[in-house]
């Protein structure tokens, strides 16, 4: 079994950031400033299903939006941090409220803002088309890039590692 399957069996949170992983990092603007946002409905249904194993999920992102706080709300997650810059602060709260040991977390980032959460967490990942500094930083990379099935493909290698994929995919008769 290899290293990083061990290491992903231990992962009782995952917790990915927003723009550039969960989206594909563009952001849309109405002639009245209005945001719009693009999320891969396979990443949601990954989501649903990974939480549904028993494994956490939270987001924590450095902009704020109602886009966000609504698309979390539909996909059952809880916890939900927004307008976070320095994401580490925010990271340590869920883990003290999770009471979750560093090497239980999976972080799932795309730039630099990412570094210093994966740099504590248990196993790191990067979205394919990641900034080069963020690969760097993580180990392990997603063949899809962000907002194209990488958190999908993170789910799922997770479910996978704990032995929990054969089960969800039953719920759909497969």
């Amino acid at each position: 079994m290899s290293t990083i399957i061990k290491t992903a069996k231990l992962i009782r949170l995952v917790i990915f950031d927003v723009d550039g992983v969960l989206t594909d990092g563009r952001l849309y603007f109405s002639d009245t400033e209005q945001e719009y946002k693009a999320f891969n409905v396979r990443d949601g249904l990954g989501m649903v299903m990974l939480q549904k194993t028993g494994v956490i999920i939270g987001i924590i992102t450095a902009k704020e939006s109602s886009i966000v706080t609504n698309r979390m709300q539909k996909l059952g997650i809880k916890h939900v941090f927004q307008g976070r810059v320095d994401k580490l602060i925010a990271f340590e709260k869920l883990r003290d409220e999770l009471q979750l040991d560093y090497h239980q977390i999976a972080y799932v980032g795309d730039d630099i803002l990412d570094i210093p959460v994966m740099a504590k967490v248990g196993l790191a990942i990067a979205v394919a088309d990641a900034d080069k500094l963020v690969v760097k930083h993580s180990d392990w990379q997603t063949k899809a890039n962000g907002g194209c099935g990488a958190a999908r493909e993170v789910c799922e290698f997770i479910m996978q590692s704990q032995g929990t994929w054969d089960s969800q995919l039953s719920q759909y008769g497969i």
